[in-house]
């Protein structure tokens, strides 16, 4: 069938060519989009360009819809009106196919603004015949591997993904008017540092150096507040090599900020004023409704003190075990359903416990503050207990969107406490930080007091525009194996033929 249909548009290519039709054409002058050409007044003229999406043909008259960057709108074809080669071009025109035209705005007998074609041009040929407007795209490995047939023939994709240029846009805005420079550090790096994951490692064959693509650019946004920029922040991807689910992604996209003189709680104030401000941007709302759960941002965010919660929610003191193996008795002992043994170390398994036990139940904008020492090598300990750190996530409907600490200044503390981040890698716990040397000897040069943060794009982004996995707020993700020689998605519509 696929093969009837290419054959079917080789032919109707060739009859363009045999006439001198440029069938790829250069350029076309629009003066408005489509549907700015739509606003106008009836009778006035418009030239507009797009992707032909449907027609419908009523003896000498057609009707069409023509859809560019700004949407669709109707256009139509009077064939008393239009020269000999227009009428050819339109004989041999394709649903997909781009077209040019120059027209007058009319109304319809039921009140639908159009414009009249009076000019034609072909702009490029469509060879493969788009997927069934009625049913849409509904294969989802399809969606993902054929985005650019996704937002053409599924509705709100568009305005997904405006909705991301604009939260994006809105927090550059927000950072730069509050004294914040954007800046950009390495992707390749010498060690994996900043986060507690699995890197990608790749090598540099002129240096003949292991490299690895970056977990997280925090030590290197810190080595330039050390070097006088108090107020950085970068918009970049990071690479994580682990599990892919709704809520992960190996390569995302994170905001990570740093500010001089700050601590935890200047940056919880901060984060609460920054999303309010994006929601209002970008969606005129604090209240987000998200498959059945109302999200007020706009409401006192609760606190929660990490070991209190887990406490109350386990039975179970995550501060009461200085071995491992102790604290997976008591995990095993009180909350069986846990799987201590995919736990290397005592931070994995707080993790992994606060995960499975606390976490599902955080559905409105909280706090999570106080965590473990031992959680985040770079997170300054608290000053009145120093078994925990200052240091909070921003938890919205189980997703931890933000993680932000004051910062670690003290190079004497951060080599002891890389170092026994090394001590946990030895023994098996790979999503431990490497030891950095070079950034050890920034901090013995100085760093100020600060706090940074960091803000998972692609997670913020789902919760605003409704959607329950990452891979829905990305044009291109990562997929598993290789592209289907003949994708699904682009099947044919059961008739190749210019009526609806």
């Amino acid at each position: 069938m696929a093969q009837q249909f290419l054959r079917h548009r080789r032919e109707k290519l060739e009859n363009l060519r045999s006439k001198g039709v440029l069938v790829y054409a250069e350029r076309f002058d629009v003066t408005h989009t489509v549907l700015e050409a739509l606003a106008l007044e009836v009778g006035q003229t418009a030239r507009i360009a797009g992707r032909l999406m449907a027609m419908r043909k009523f003896g000498k008259l057609s009707f069409a819809h023509l859809r560019d960057r700004s949407g669709s709108g109707q256009i139509s074809f009077k064939k008393m009106q239009l020269d000999e080669d227009a009428l050819f071009i339109l004989s041999n025109v394709d649903i997909g196919d781009f077209i040019g035209v120059s027209g007058t705005i009319w109304k319809t007998q039921k009140g639908e603004v159009t414009l009249n074609v009076e000019t034609l041009e072909f702009l490029s040929k469509s060879m493969m015949p788009l997927p069934d407007k009625f049913s849409g795209l509904k294969d989802q490995e399809a969606i993902y591997r054929q985005r650019y047939l996704d937002l053409l023939m599924n509705d709100g994709v568009q305005e997904r993904f405006v909705t991301r240029s604009k939260v994006i846009r809105t927090i550059r805005r927000f950072l730069d008017d509050n004294d914040f420079m954007e800046v950009e550090t390495p992707v390749l790096q010498a060690a994996s540092s900043g986060a507690a994951a699995r890197p990608f490692e790749t090598e540099h064959h002129a240096l003949k150096e292991k490299l690895y693509m970056r977990i997280s650019p925090e030590t290197y946004l810190k080595r330039l507040v050390a070097g006088g920029i108090e107020r950085v922040y970068e918009i970049g991807k990071n690479f994580r090599n682990e599990g892919t689910d709704r809520s992960h992604l190996q390569e995302f996209t994170m905001l990570e900020w740093y500010a001089g003189y700050w601590d935890y709680k200047d940056n919880m104030r901060f984060i609460q004023e920054l999303l309010r401000h994006v929601l209002m941007e970008a969606t005129g709302s604090t209240v987000v409704e998200y498959q059945g759960q109302t999200l007020d941002f706009g409401a006192e965010w609760e606190v929660f003190d990490y070991r209190e919660v887990v406490l109350k929610e386990t039975g179970v003191d995550i501060m009461a075990h200085d071995t491992l193996e102790a604290l997976a008795a008591e995990v095993s002992a009180k909350c069986p359903d846990v799987p201590v043994g995919k736990a290397k170390s005592i931070p994995a398994l707080i993790d992994l416990l606060y995960k499975l036990t606390v976490r599902p139940k955080m559905i409105q904008p909280c706090f999570l503050i106080h965590h473990p020492t031992e959680m985040v090598p770079l997170a300054r300990r608290n000053t009145d207990n120093p078994n925990v750190l200052d240091m909070f996530q921003v938890v919205v409907n189980t997703w931890e969107i933000v993680k932000a600490y004051s910062e670690l200044v003290d190079p004497v503390d951060q080599k002891e406490r890389v170092e026994a981040q090394q001590d946990m890698r030895d023994a098996g716990d790979d999503e431990t930080m490497m030891m950095e040397t070079d950034f050890i000897e920034c901090m013995e040069y100085g760093m100020p007091p600060m706090s940074g943060l960091g803000l998972g794009i692609d997670r913020l982004v789902a919760l605003l525009t409704g959607v329950d996995s990452l891979r829905d707020t990305v044009f291109f993700p990562n997929m598993r194996g290789k592209a289907p020689a003949s994708a699904k998605a682009a099947e044919a519509p059961k008739t190749e033929s210019d009526s609806e």
